[in-house]
């Protein structure tokens, strides 16, 4: 039978302190003063050791705006030398620092309702929405008279994921059968004169509306949608009210009274 021994992890060996580098605060000091003012630099919280004969020291950063930022210097020396180097300054955010929010790239930043005239969305190469409309054949002339010459027109069409994730946002929006309009509506989409069907894959549940009356027009609209402009339904009549005759009381006198 064979025991396989395994090594204990070895601990992280401790950098040993070095006093030249530890107590190096007015060195470092001294180089913040060289770019930033006085003011800004607030008490020494301490130095550390970050490396064979490096040290870092932290100073508060106290110009307004800046909450839980604090300077950094940074110091060394050769093996041998008596004194420390400045290496490097920088301004860090510590435990509750305002930081800016991260960046996003302009193309995920966009949402729905964005784009006004004269704005373009970026392009996306790899869309899950579109796939190309026609079999690439691999000889680029054929295939380029095939998008031109012959007329096949559109490079990308809407892939199947693409037309599920459009039917399902027109279903679930405003023109879909669970609106407030639809909801108090007399008669569906489906059986409506101005109602046109969608061709295509969508065909089955989507139409767009022609009525000019209606708040759907020229929107897509669900089979099960609805308004109160269906072109086979009516208002409800309302029977008359009676009206009584004007009555004229020639014997009643209105005394005015008027004071002097």
């Amino acid at each position: 039978m064979t025991v396989e021994v395994r090594e204990k992890p070895k601990k992280a060996k401790a950098e040993k302190a070095d006093k030249v580098l530890l107590g190096a605060v007015d060195l470092a000091r001294a180089a913040l003063l060289d770019i930033t003012p006085a003011d800004t630099i607030g008490e020494h919280q301490g130095a550390e050791m970050i490396g064979e004969r490096l040290a870092m020291h932290h100073f508060a950063y106290t110009a307004k705006g800046y909450v839980g930022w604090h300077w950094t210097v940074s110091v060394a020396r050769a093996p041998r030398q008596k004194f420390a180097t400045v290496c490097e300054v920088n301004l860090l955010p510590g435990g509750g620092a305002i930081l800016t929010p991260d960046w996003v790239p302009y193309a995920e930043r966009l949402r729905p309702g964005d784009i006004g005239a004269g704005d373009v969305t970026p392009y996306v190469e790899d869309d899950p929405n579109l796939e190309f409309g026609f079999e690439a054949s691999g000889d680029e002339e054929v295939d380029e008279m095939a998008f031109f010459e012959l007329g096949l027109g559109r490079r990308r069409v809407l892939s199947r994921e693409g037309r599920e994730a459009a039917a399902q946002r027109w279903y679930d929006g405003s023109h879909g059968p669970r609106c407030a309009v639809a909801v108090e509506a007399p008669a569906h989409c489906t059986t409506c004169g101005y109602f046109l069907p969608m061709p295509g894959a969508l065909r089955p549940v989507f139409g767009v509306c022609a009525n000019e009356w209606s708040p759907s027009d020229g929107s897509v609209v669900s089979l099960d949608h609805g308004c109160g402009a269906h072109s086979e339904v009516d208002v409800t009549a309302r029977e008359p009210e009676q009206v009584e005759p004007v009555r004229l009381d020639d014997f009643e006198l209105e005394v005015e009274t008027v004071e002097l």
